[in-house]
């Protein structure tokens, strides 16, 4: 019963979760004749009715473009805009606004730092300097998007990648720390809750020894800012990425933060209207961030619906959601546990993913009876190959929760799974 000694220390969960569930529109219809039990939160989170109205709303009485025009709705639009960067500010912690960027998503996030470093006979701040010899860190357990553009990063200067290895029970080997960080490392990127694993890593240890060598740390949040207080002073790192739709926000809407001192002399990935502040016949120069990386028409009503998840999610607790998650997972190791020849990843206390084979049966074919009973899981390598190759599997089952889940969403799941067994084993 490893869940429940996990769970001991952990406060009681005083979330309203019929409430909750009330909020999100989806969870109200049924696949394939079965009510949804919606379990790839990892991937992609629900969005609450607030988030929806505030977007439909922007578009129905503030839409235009920002920063470019006197008339009213530009007005409108622009002060919108800037009201969510504060928002998300505070909502990881930040001082100052001006170090949130908005992008995309994450994995555009993590390539606008990757880009930013250039050769190292480049002009301008040596920490944006690499080349032959130097050396970036990952670890074993990064999702590609924090794991190919340093790979391009390397092509494009020399420089070699080095990565932080996994141990059996899928953590990180800190025990190497002082070895594969060093004199060479210009940066460290590395993930702060695994996708597939479910792993909290332990940022500032990791901080500590990259700064000591004088390295970058950038820190991919994707599955972490949604689901437990994040405090970027706190974690200590220099730069942080996550994505909107992971938080109960919009698609196509991410963050960059990033301190003040380094993205001042961070170079820009994209160039064109809104990031420049004077063009003459042989160049331009830019504006100051968050600007500067904010190239063309950005995500205007996506920021707008990205502050409305933030604060939705302010408003519950982000304590709150993170207990209630450790309830669920907990739950699910207790139930998986005695299913005959199921194989979880990852560690006991890990945040509110599980990952799991079960013999007999292949990952896509138990994804398949799980979506014919409506209990929606994510199969395959889930983007992080390393995992994978690192533990022998050609892929994995994967359920993940949020704040909307329920103790009987995790029984639907272990019903089917156990189910499946019986029959591959009958």
């Amino acid at each position: 019963m490893r869940g429940r000694r996990f769970l001991a220390t952990l406060n009681s969960v005083t979330l309203d979760i019929g409430r909750i569930r009330r909020d999100f529109p989806i969870l109200h219809r049924s696949v394939r004749g079965q009510p949804l039990v919606y379990l790839d939160s990892a991937g992609t989170a629900q969005t609450p009715q607030v988030v929806l109205d505030t977007i439909d709303g922007h578009h129905r009485r503030h839409h235009a473009n920002v920063g470019r025009s006197a008339h009213t709705l530009a007005a409108e639009a622009t002060a919108a805009y800037a009201d969510a960067r504060a928002v998300i500010a505070g909502f990881i912690g930040a001082a100052d606004p001006d170090e949130v960027v908005f992008t995309r998503n994450a994995t555009e996030s993590l390539n606008m730092v990757a880009h930013a470093f250039e050769p190292a006979a480049a002009e301008g701040d040596p920490r944006w300097r690499i080349g032959p010899g130097d050396e970036v860190v990952v670890t074993e357990m990064e999702h590609h998007s924090n794991l190919l553009p340093w790979y391009e990063l390397c092509r494009r200067t020399g420089a070699t990648l080095r990565r932080l290895r996994l141990t059996e029970d899928g953590r990180l080997d800190l025990s190497a720390l002082p070895i594969v960080i060093g004199d060479r490392t210009r940066v460290v990127a590395w993930t702060h809750v695994s996708n597939v694993l479910g792993t909290v890593n332990p940022v500032q240890s990791i901080v500590a020894r990259a700064r000591a060598a004088g390295a970058i740390t950038v820190l991919d949040g994707a599955q972490s800012v949604p689901h437990r207080p994040v405090d970027v002073d706190a974690l200590g790192v220099d730069l942080l990425a996550f994505s909107g739709h992971k938080m109960c926000g919009p698609t196509g809407v991410g963050v960059l933060w990033g301190r003040a001192e380094l993205l001042a002399t961070m170079p820009p990935m994209l160039a064109g209207g809104g990031m420049v502040a004077d063009v003459g016949a042989n160049g331009f120069t830019t504006l100051p961030p968050p600007a500067r990386f904010e190239a063309g028409t950005p995500p205007i009503a996506q920021a707008v619906g990205l502050a409305a998840a933030a604060g939705y999610l302010s408003g519950l607790g982000l304590a709150a959601v993170h207990r209630h998650e450790q309830r669920l997972i907990s739950h699910a190791l207790d139930s998986l546990a005695g299913i005959d020849g199921l194989r979880v990843f990852g560690p006991p206390d890990r945040a509110g993913v599980i990952s799991f084979v079960l013999d007999g049966v292949e990952a896509a074919d138990l994804g398949r009876q799980l979506d014919r009973a409506g209990v929606q899981v994510r199969v395959g390598r889930h983007c992080a190959a390393q995992v994978c190759e690192r533990f022998g599997v050609p892929a994995l089952v994967r359920a993940s929760f949020h704040v909307y889940n329920t103790l009987a969403d995790v029984d639907a799941l272990a019903e089917v799974v156990a189910a499946a067994r019986k029959g591959a084993v009958a």
